[in-house]
């Protein structure tokens, strides 16, 4: 039954009295407090608070108790009207928990956050603000997350500002948030001042990820495009400061001035700007930019004042300024190839070949082009330039020329001289241009006067490639001006001029084989042939192999033209002396020549001699031809007869494909004499270096042979020999391999069966691999078997017929006789073939009596 006490109309259930008499033992026990509302829940509201009340009235310093009491009050009321009384009393009870709870930041939070949804914005404000000023300052930043959400929805921007204000002393991190919070609420000068001082804040960090150069930027875009919103800023000094800072992107901070002029109604100052910007950017991004807005800017400008005038009525063939503003458009479009070549030369004012196309774009205006140049001389420096600088002096000086002016061309050329070049070849290339000039106005005596002083020699002498020198001193030896005088000496000059220039080379040791051979060559046509050959002698003493063959080549070739074999022993001497030393490379052409003198003016045993030399001494590729000539050679001298030793040396040292082609015409010129058995020598000799399956052409070559000139037994013995040879290619392992490389990579896809196209080559390898081991297994001779070629080529009667076609009259073979031929015991013959390293064992017995 319910239990009433005397003081207070508070019903007790007989289930509370447990818990009721437990509180009494122990009043100020959270968890008894806790264990009775926790059997309390389901209880009236008015019971539950009850409960607490009396707990809290013991307990005024709980948090668990007073977190649990206050979230309930905020449920029970949950979905009421905010106007309802009963969240007055839930706002009371809450500060009378911060009585005790004023350190705990999340009551704060949950009182906070229950004001601002009774739409109270003086009360809500001010509750942030008491809780700020309880919690210590490490807890702020919990409630400052909740405030700022709160700030930003305020219908009145003025309160946020202040809020945020407040903030940045705390957090002046967050700058960026509070610029974005002004931006969008339309207070863009206060905006472009907290963002003038991040960017001006060198310690500042981007919680976004910005950096200083983006955010300057920003600045820059946000202070140009709100020219009358931000006020309190020198619009024009923080941009040209950026100009001065940020060197990279000039371009956009340029076009962000301009902007900012634009829209502020500055036109003229806009247009001031942009041409400050194309005089001053050094990247051609930045000019691209720079110009492209400014040509929009005067078609902008146009089209405005054609529409203003359209709207006025008055008539646009009158109107001055329109005229003007398309003039001002016309002469921009007009300069900029101009414009951007003096951005190139910004970038690199030693650019020669951009300082060129400046003169070609002044094309038909001399006095811009006499100040282009002029400027160009003066700027470019000649050890740091790009290209080459003695083509501006060259280019000037021939401008003067073809406007008849040679006595400015000549003082420009003279002042040329004096620059100090970085190669020498610079500084003679303006004398040689010198030269040239005065001839292209037969000036001559000018022209050799001065090149005799381009190369006279300095009081101070320097080596030509010692760069610590002026170029000044070291153009005495540039073959290029020494080259020119030389010609025009021959034209112009005396016989001794011409020789002494030539003199005057060699011995400044800067001569090269052609001007060896020029030399000669003059002295030649002047009939002093002695002369020319001691000129070619001085030459041969300065140059070494390779550079010395022309020189050797010409020398040898006119010697005998001029001497013929009436100085045989000189020429020999000659000829030993320039193939002393010879490369294989060289030497043919001196020993085609040495033999061929040989053979017209001196002895034959001298040709052959040199022949036989030659066959030594070129290189390895060059061998089989000059084994041909020789052979030719001996043959037309002394008859083919005497080739024979030739052909055998020439088998004995030429690899393998020469030697059976020397084979074939040695065995084709004893078999035209009648030498049949030395014929078939050959034959058999050359057998051993020649594989049936490579070269079918030999052995065919032999069979026909056979058939002309054999027998049955000849050619039995042929096909003996083709058997063995085989047999013995199959069992050579590194012969083997190259045919399974050769086999495999003539296989195509067309010979492979239906579904191998994939076969890798591995696996082909492997396939050839075995099909040549099986048989060479099959061609391997048992031990207690005789190899039976024959048999396994050509039956009996193929042989009968093969040698009736040879010697019908004589051959007849009888079918009794027996099928193998042999030493009597039963047996074929082993054929044994000699190694081609002896090859007299085989030519021995064959040799003339």
């Amino acid at each position: 039954m319910p239990v009433f006490n005397g003081k207070q109309d508070v019903v007790f259930e007989e289930d509370d009295l447990p818990y009721e008499e437990e509180i009494i033992r122990n009043p100020y026990s959270v968890k008894c407090w806790m264990r009775y509302i926790e059997h309390k829940q389901n209880a009236p509201k008015s019971v539950l608070n009850m409960i607490y009340e009396r707990a809290l009235k013991e307990l005024p310093g709980s948090y668990k108790l007073w977190y649990n009491y206050l979230r309930e009050r905020r449920k029970q009321i949950k979905g009421k009207c905010v106007t309802d009384p009963a969240y007055e009393e839930v706002n009371n009870c809450h500060e009378r928990a911060l009585v005790f709870m004023h350190k705990m930041p999340r009551i704060w939070l949950d009182y906070c956050q229950f004001i601002v949804s009774q739409c109270k914005i003086t009360r809500s404000r001010r509750t942030f603000d008491r809780a700020l000023r309880a919690l210590p300052v490490t807890q702020h930043s919990r409630i400052w997350p909740l405030y700022l959400k709160y700030a930003r929805k305020l219908p009145l921007p003025e309160t946020s500002i202040r809020v945020y204000r407040r903030y940045l002393k705390l957090s002046p991190e967050n700058a960026e948030e509070y610029i974005d919070y002004l931006r969008s609420v339309g207070r863009l000068d206060e905006a472009a001042v907290r963002l003038a001082a991040v960017v001006n804040d060198e310690g500042f960090v981007s919680k976004e990820g910005k950096s200083n150069y983006q955010l300057w930027h920003e600045l820059c875009d946000l202070i140009s495009q709100n020219p009358d919103k931000v006020t309190s800023l020198n619009v024009g000094a923080i941009i040209r400061g950026g100009l001065t800072r940020f060197t990279d992107q000039l371009g956009r901070l340029w076009c962000a001035l301009a902007d900012y002029y634009i829209r502020s109604g500055h036109f003229e100052k806009a247009r001031d700007v942009y041409e400050e910007a194309i005089q001053t950017v050094v990247t051609v991004r930045d000019f691209t930019q720079v110009f492209d807005s400014y040509a929009q800017f005067e078609e902008s400008m146009i089209a405005a004042k054609m529409e203003t005038t359209s709207e006025m009525g008055q008539d646009q063939d009158d109107d001055i300024d329109l005229e003007l503003r398309l003039a001002r458009f016309e002469q921009l479009i007009t300069r900029r190839p101009l414009l951007l070549n003096s951005v190139l030369l910004r970038q690199n004012p030693h650019n020669v070949h951009e300082w060129h196309k400046r003169v070609n774009l002044y094309e038909g205006i001399p006095r811009q082009i006499i100040n282009t140049y002029t400027e160009a001389v003066q700027t470019v420096d000649a050890v740091k330039a790009t290209g080459k600088p003695h083509s501006l002096w060259v280019s000037f000086a021939r401008f003067y020329e073809d406007n008849e002016q040679l006595d400015d061309a000549r003082t420009i050329f003279e002042k040329a001289t004096k620059v100090n070049y970085k190669h020498v070849d610079d500084l003679a290339a303006v004398w040689c241009e010198y030269g040239e000039m005065e001839l292209r106005h037969e000036n001559y005596d000018q022209a050799l006067r001065i090149l005799r002083k381009a190369t006279a020699i300095p009081s101070r002498k320097a080596e030509y490639f010692d760069s610590s020198e002026p170029v000044q001193n070291r153009v005495y030896k540039s073959l290029k001006v020494w080259s020119m005088l030389a010609d025009l000496e021959e034209s112009l000059g005396t016989f001794q001029s011409t020789k002494s220039v030539y003199d005057r080379i060699i011995d400044l040791r800067i001569a090269t084989p052609q001007i060896i051979i020029n030399y000669a060559m003059f002295l030649e046509e002047h009939n002093y042939f002695e002369e020319s050959f001691k000129a070619y002698e001085r030459g041969i003493a300065l140059f070494r192999w390779p550079n010395v063959y022309d020189i050797w080549n010409t020398y040898l070739t006119k010697f005998i033209d001029r001497y013929g074999g009436k100085k045989l022993e000189r020429a020999r001497d000659l000829f030993e002396q320039a193939l002393d030393g010879c490369p294989p490379k060289f030497a043919k052409t001196i020993y085609l020549l040495y033999a061929k003198l040989e053979e017209e003016y001196g002895l034959a045993r001298h040709a052959m001699a040199v022949y036989e030399r030659s066959t030594q001494a070129v290189e390895a590729e060059e061998r089989h031809l000059m084994f041909n000539i020789y052979i030719k050679r001996a043959a037309e001298i002394y008859g083919v007869t005497h080739t024979r030793a030739i052909y055998q040396k020439a088998i004995e040292v030429l690899p393998d494909e020469h030697a059976r082609d020397m084979c074939l015409r040695f065995a084709d010129m004893e078999s035209k004499l009648g030498e049949i058995d030395r014929a078939r020598a050959i034959y058999s000799y050359c057998s051993q270096i020649c594989d049936p399956r490579m070269t079918a052409n030999f052995w065919q070559a032999w069979k026909e042979f056979e058939i002309r000139h054999g027998n049955e037994d000849t050619i039995r013995e042929m096909l003996r020999i083709k058997r063995s040879v085989q047999a013995t290619y199959n069992t050579q392992v590194n012969f083997m391999s190259s045919q399974m490389l050769k086999a495999t990579t003539s296989v195509t896809v067309s010979d492979l069966a239906p579904g191998q196209s994939g076969v890798d080559d591995m696996k082909m390898l492997e396939q050839k691999a075995q099909q040549l081991a099986a048989e060479a297994e099959q061609d391997k001779p048992k031990p207690k078997d005789k190899i039976l070629f024959v048999r396994s080529d050509t039956s009996r009667s193929e042989l009968a017929e093969l040698a009736k076609q040879a010697n019908p009259d004589e051959i007849d073979i009888d079918d009794d006789d027996d099928d193998d031929e042999g030493d009597g015991d039963g047996e074929p013959d082993e054929v044994q073939l000699e190694q081609k390293s002896v090859p007299t064992a085989v030519f021995g017995g064959l040799k003339d009596d």
